[in-house]
């Protein structure tokens, strides 16, 4: 797999989908707790726009907390019009960029986790393709902590229903490969779509 034309392809076929949201679908609540639809779409095209030496300022201002760094430019980001967004999700979907120190497995998983943010709570339909999708669980699944909180893993034992991929030793959980990668990285709304002797234990590491 071409990893980067394979992100190209997920933020185009992202930005055609949410084109035609209303004005409360741009507006209601992702699956990211302090972020809109449109909080979500700012943050993914926030890397398109921004060169690494704004990041760089950013970082300083934020006393190097690279989270709050980025929430400080996704809302920057965010002041603009929803379809100057999508427009910027659609014409720099080629953008190589990729956080120092990691590989284009990483945008990649950002781009399906986010869409996943974005598609969930708004019923819309998507079928990951099986290898991005494995690329996606493999990369959280060694992922250091903050993308997947410290500990949820452990003796867990997961399995996709719909593809190749188990991880870990344990209690079971099963179930869809979106499914899991929401559940992975804390979003405890993919939990009705998992089964499984693990599944309560994950839910006491994840839901709030």
């Amino acid at each position: 797999m071409d990893i980067f034309a394979a992100i190209a392809d997920e933020r185009r076929r992202l930005s055609e989908q949410l084109s035609i949201l209303t004005n409360d679908e741009q507006a209601a609540q992702s699956l990211c707790n302090a972020w809109t639809v449109h909080d979500v779409v700012a943050h993914l095209t926030m890397p398109l726009e921004v060169s690494i030496p704004k990041f760089a300022i950013a970082m300083i201002l934020a006393a190097g907390n690279f989270d709050r760094a980025n929430e400080r430019l996704t809302r920057r980001q965010a002041a603009h019009p929803f379809e100057e967004l999508i427009r910027i999700l659609d014409q720099k979907a080629d953008t190589r960029f990729t956080p120092p120190g990691e590989g284009p497995e990483a945008p990649l998983t950002d781009v399906l986790l986010h869409g996943l943010d974005i598609r969930w709570p708004l019923g819309l339909p998507y079928d990951i393709p099986s290898d991005r999708a494995l690329t996606a669980l493999n990369a959280v699944a060694k992922a250091p902590s903050g993308i997947v909180g410290k500990g949820t893993m452990s003796g867990i034992r997961f399995e996709a229903t719909d593809l190749d991929w188990t991880h870990g030793t344990g209690a079971t959980v099963r179930g869809p490969a979106p499914a899991l990668l929401l559940a992975i990285t804390g979003r405890g709304t993919a939990l009705s779509a998992l089964t499984g002797d693990g599944t309560e234990l994950l839910r006491t590491r994840i839901a709030p």
